[in-house]
């Protein structure tokens, strides 16, 4: 017969056991991150689960993006199966919020994450907000840069003295630089540029408005004023770079890739994204030497498309979070936020100012040289049709892949687009 001391005892470590077991949190993560980006996060989540062992577990799953994921996402919170925390588009976020999916992040989590306002700049915390509410954490932006061959451009004069391209400041300036890479003839086209795809050359277009201090919405009305005017010039300009042979024509997104990477074309508009390409090829010794900057200032002043991964927190529609699930999903968005370095890896510019802000982050290359450019960023306007994979991409698409490959007018196609927009109201 054992103990009363002994039997004691037994039952105060079934009881540690259990509350151990209790202790520790599973968080159920969706992503939609492939390639370089999903090679990195899988790795930041196994950090997390090793410096959180015994407390906090992230079983990730990653689904495929766009439109799949989005739809997964609200099918799944309105049967109460969504994940405890997941991935988004900031450009996504007023769509979610009309559709009640996103639960907000309050300011009692901002404080329990020691993350606040402060950490970010101004334009990436406001692409998560809706009517004074924050629905997200922001973990990066990842805008469209210039990439450039050093040796073309440097063989043909065209670098400044700290090593990048001439004529970044005007459109006439720019224009010299192409013509002056064609007339050189070592390069099948000055600028490779995704033209056979209007989603994506929304990104270009979109910055080339906004360095007119262009709006695509303006209170609740497409290309009011003389946006339609803004838009027909960024147009222009492209379709003009198209027709003089100083832009690759119909090019696909792979094939644009290839053109810079094979060194058919001496520069190329790209997003961040690309960057573990051109360091992955360089270091195997495949690769010229290159560089990546903010785009050209072809109108006003600079102006770069940007949009955020973030994280958010799904609305399940009957299912309650617990206080401690909820506790172990903000310590995940927190920890992950400010150990984004390593996320930098992939291209992306961390939204966590601390990292950029640090001398690790000022030495990585070509990232610190192009992060300034989040002082310029300009995100989707606030629509439940923005974003990514959303109404507007598809409408604005349709006329943006003839017009850049000279098989319309481009105040024809400004015409169109405008009317098809507002016909979605």
């Amino acid at each position: 017969m054992l103990k009363q001391s002994t039997f004691a005892k037994m039952l105060l470590a079934a009881a540690l056991m259990t509350t151990s077991a209790q202790a520790e949190e599973t968080v159920v993560w969706w992503d939609f991150l492939a390639g370089g980006d999903g090679v990195r996060m899988k790795q930041m989540i196994s950090d997390f689960n090793a410096a959180h062992e015994g407390k906090i577990t992230i079983d990730a799953t990653t689904l495929e993006w766009g439109v799949p994921f989005y739809s997964k996402v609200q099918t799944s919170a309105a049967v109460d199966e969504a994940p405890d925390v997941m991935t988004y588009h900031a450009s996504r976020i007023p769509l979610a919020v009309k559709q009640g999916i996103l639960q907000e992040i309050t300011a009692g989590d901002w404080e329990k994450m020691g993350l606040s306002e402060a950490d970010y700049a101004d334009a990436t915390w406001n692409a998560v907000t809706i009517d004074g509410k924050q629905y997200a954490v922001p973990l990066d932006t990842h805008p469209i840069v210039l990439y450039y061959n050093k040796d073309v451009l440097g063989e043909a004069g065209l670098l400044t003295e700290d090593g990048t391209p001439k004529g970044m400041d005007s459109r006439e300036g720019f224009t010299a630089t192409l013509q002056a890479l064609k007339d050189a003839g070592s390069v099948k086209f000055p600028l490779g540029s995704v033209t056979a795809d209007g989603n994506f050359m929304f990104r270009t277009i979109y910055s080339l408005m906004g360095q007119q201090d262009g709006e695509l919405m303006t209170d609740g009305e497409f290309l009011a004023g003389d946006n339609k005017k803004k838009l027909e010039n960024a147009l222009a300009v492209l379709a003009e770079w198209t027709n003089d042979g100083l832009q690759s024509t119909y090019t696909d997104y792979p094939a644009t890739v290839a053109l810079f990477t094979t060194g058919d074309a001496a520069m190329m508009v790209n997003g961040v994204w690309e960057v573990p390409t051109m360091v992955d090829l360089h270091k195997d010794g495949k690769l010229f030497e290159w560089g990546a900057v903010e785009l050209p200032v072809i109108f006003d002043h600079p102006a770069t498309y940007a949009d955020s991964h973030v994280f958010a927190i799904p609305a399940n529609k009957s299912k309650e979070m617990t206080a401690e699930k909820r506790d172990a999903v903000l310590e995940v968005m927190s920890w992950i936020s400010q150990n984004s370095l390593f996320w930098a890896t992939a291209g992306h510019i961390p939204a966590y100012g601390p990292v950029t802000a640090s001398d690790e982050y000022k030495a990585m290359e070509p990232n610190a040289t192009y992060s300034s450019l989040t002082e310029n960023m300009i995100f989707d306007p606030k629509s439940p049709l923005a974003g990514v994979a959303g109404p507007i991409f598809d409408v604005m698409s349709t006329y943006f892949v003839p017009t850049l490959n000279g098989e319309m007018e481009p105040a024809e196609a400004v015409e169109e687009i405008e009317y098809e927009l507002n016909d979605m109201q």
